[in-house]
């Protein structure tokens, strides 16, 4: 794919849509893969050590899977979630009986402002912590994690939340295109707080979908690019925040009418808008999972592109079980461009969540998270360590203890309406959540409601800050 190299000499992009199952076995043996159509990467950038190959096979295979299962995920997924949103629709379980009974059963509105998603069924608060104020240091996590498990939702649901519940200004919903897979793949939502000062802007950026293949294969490649002055970066994620073919990352790009809109281009230009007609607003950037990588990225292109303006109106990053999205050299490039903008990033990890701990950190992989971890336990007692604990995830050691965890946290969720109140109560589909949990540790963890429960129930030592962490 001699595209790549029109923007970027460093990079390894793996296509699982070409590998043949011939091709998966000479991963292992074979010193020219750069001449297969399925992986693409300069001659220097052989495949050196099992270890490695050994990675790259679990991708590419994985890739395949998920390419083979998304017609079947994503109708599971929707007759799911429509099952599940069969009793709002109707007025609750009672009246849901009663209209099966008469032949009136109203069926559930996709597009509708009661229709949940199947991660807004897990976790069906939308209500702000009313004990948390404007003023209080756990405002922006608080209101960030709810933005981020908002995203999740349709248009109609998030506009009626935002203005209902949150008393804030909607500003958008948004589908963004990607260029490589050639679909609409990401989706973030903009809203506007008044209460604080200054007025507060907020760009929440969804995140993996249970069962949307195209978003799990963005988290299983290991796909890459290098881009000067900055590092190698997850290229997944690049090109769902609006990587341009064969272009890279130009400063400006064609925007209109008729256009296709990318997220970063499309989200900056709104913000400078916004900003210019208030310009003593400040704004955020969030998101969980997918979503998170792509607000941290967010702020990286900014950087690239030295947009001083925008970012000296950052007020902070906020993301919850973040992926790692780039190496050692993209970790210190943020860390002094966060420094010189005073842009606070605060990097959320709950207890076993797998996705915080992937890609690999280790000699094989180049992958590093950069900054401080703001690391809470089951117990929702958190610390601020350099990286979270079991970084790796898969290790021997860990496995009685995430298991043990898992268990504590099943009967948690039963203990927790009675201690904390009825708020934290978990429904069926939750509780069965947690149940898959004992199979796979780490996986539960991953879910919104656990964020959402540390940002209101967390402790962090005295000693620690909880407001201004910035990359000193």
């Amino acid at each position: 794919m001699a595209c790549e190299e029109n923007f970027c000499k460093d990079y390894l992009v793996l296509n699982p849509h070409e590998a043949a199952f011939c091709d998966l076995i000479r991963i292992f043996y074979s010193c020219e893969l750069e001449k297969r159509d399925f992986f693409d990467t300069p001659e220097a950038n052989r495949l050196r050590g099992l270890r490695r190959r050994w990675l790259v096979f679990v991708s590419v295979v994985v890739q395949k899977l998920l390419i083979l299962l998304k017609k079947p995920m994503s109708d599971m997924g929707s007759t799911l979630e429509l099952w599940l949103n069969y009793p709002s629709s109707n007025g609750g379980f009672a009246l849901l009986v009663l209209n099966i009974l008469t032949g009136k059963v109203v069926k559930p509105n996709k597009s509708s402002a009661t229709f949940r998603s199947i991660l807004g069924m897990l976790d069906t608060r939308v209500d702000l912590d009313s004990k948390i104020k404007a003023n209080d240091d756990r405002y922006g996590a608080a209101l960030s994690i709810m933005a981020a498990k908002l995203s999740y939702e349709n248009e109609a649901f998030a506009r009626n939340v935002v203005r209902g519940s949150w008393q804030m200004e909607f500003l958008g919903f948004f589908n963004f295109w990607n260029d490589y897979e050639e679909l609409y793949t990401t989706h973030a939502i903009m809203f506007q707080d008044k209460s604080v000062d200054p007025d507060l802007v907020v760009v929440a950026f969804r995140g993996t979908s249970p069962f949307d293949a195209d978003d799990w294969r963005t988290d299983v490649d290991l796909s890459w690019y290098h881009i000067e002055g900055v590092g190698r970066l997850h290229a997944g994620f690049l090109k769902a925040l609006g990587l341009q073919k064969q272009k890279g990352w130009p400063k400006k790009i064609e925007q209109g009418p008729g256009l296709k809109d990318y997220a970063y281009y499309t989200i900056r230009e709104k913000l400078r808008n916004i900003l210019q007609e208030n310009q003593n607003a400040k704004f955020m950037v969030t998101g969980h999972s997918l979503g998170a990588a792509l607000a941290i990225l967010f702020a990286a292109i900014l950087s690239l592109h030295e947009e001083k303006w925008l970012l000296d109106k950052m007020e902070g990053v906020y993301t919850f079980g973040q992926p790692r999205v780039g190496d050692e050299q993209f970790g210190e490039f943020m860390k002094e461009k966060l420094r010189v903008y005073n842009v606070k990033y605060f990097r959320y990890v709950y207890c076993n969540d797998i996705v915080a701990r992937l890609p690999y950190d280790d000699k094989t992989l180049m992958f590093k998270h950069f900054g401080p971890c703001l690391y809470f336990n089951s117990c929702y007692r958190g610390q601020i360590l350099e990286e979270e604990p079991n970084r790796n995830y898969f290790s021997l050691l860990w496995v009685l203890p995430k298991i043990l965890n898992a268990i504590y946290e099943l009967i948690r969720s039963f203990i927790t309406p009675f201690t904390r109140g009825m708020e934290y109560r978990e429904g069926l589909l939750g509780i069965m959540f947690r149940m898959v949990g004992l199979v796979i540790p780490g996986l539960s963890d991953h879910g919104p409601e656990d964020y959402v429960n540390l940002t209101r129930l967390g402790t962090l030592p005295s000693s620690e800050p909880r407001q201004g962490l910035k990359q000193d």
